[in-house]
């Protein structure tokens, strides 16, 4: 093995979160028109869900930045940041800290605050242990993003890519999609996989490259 191959560092990613940076399909225009139209949500609740790599978290960058809100890991929670908007995120992580989404909950309701929770799943799935939190969590309504078409598929890649400052061409990425999983989290194994894959003997990621790459791979 040469130094460049051993040198492989995992570089931080600058991952875009901007509004412009969110591609609209059919597979998520309703979660966007729901964010976007967040003023008349029922009782100023809705939770966002979706699988891991969906684009949770980029909407709710988005939202934040719409509605002045603040990001809080669901895990790290206190009754001190309810606010007059809010992000929680990945309730479903939420462990121990139910007692403080409960009273989060309920002072935002007081005041009259826009919540925004999200999860891989409707909040009738997530493991909460507290009783009253599930029962509120459950009348929450919910939007899904839903599976990504091709047309989708083909901007995350590129997104993704950009988002590690690697240049590609569009005959790649039509290369890739036919041999892609059709799930969020398996596009972004592939894009990290290359990226550390091309860095390790310090060649563009190239058509040739990634058929070879790929080949050795699954062979």
């Amino acid at each position: 093995m040469s130094v460049a191959e051993q040198l492989v560092l995992d570089l931080p990613v600058r991952q875009a979160l901007g509004r412009d940076d969110f591609f609209v399909a059919p597979c998520n225009s309703m979660a966007v028109a729901q964010l976007e139209n967040w003023a008349r949500w029922p009782e100023g609740r809705l939770a966002l869900v979706g699988p891991s790599g969906s684009g949770k978290t980029h909407l709710a960058h988005v939202w934040a930045t719409m509605s002045g809100a603040r990001i809080v890991e669901a895990s790290s929670l206190t009754p001190e940041d309810a606010a007059p908007t809010l992000v929680v995120e990945n309730v479903e992580q939420i462990g121990d800290n139910e007692a403080a989404l409960f009273h989060v909950y309920n002072q935002m309701n007081a005041d009259g605050g826009a919540l925004l929770i999200t999860g891989p799943s409707a909040p009738s799935r997530w493991p909460l242990a507290l009783p009253d939190l599930r029962s509120r969590l459950e009348s929450v309504p919910v939007v899904a993003l839903e599976a990504p078409d091709d047309t989708l598929l083909s901007m995350i890649l590129a997104k993704l890519f950009d988002d590690r400052q690697l240049p590609v061409s569009p005959k790649l990425i039509a290369y890739l999609l036919k041999r892609v999983g059709r799930s969020y989290r398996e596009v972004n194994d592939l894009v990290k996989t290359l990226d550390q894959a091309a860095l390790a003997v310090g060649k563009p990621l190239s058509v040739r490259f990634v058929s070879s790459f790929l080949g050795n791979v699954n062979e």
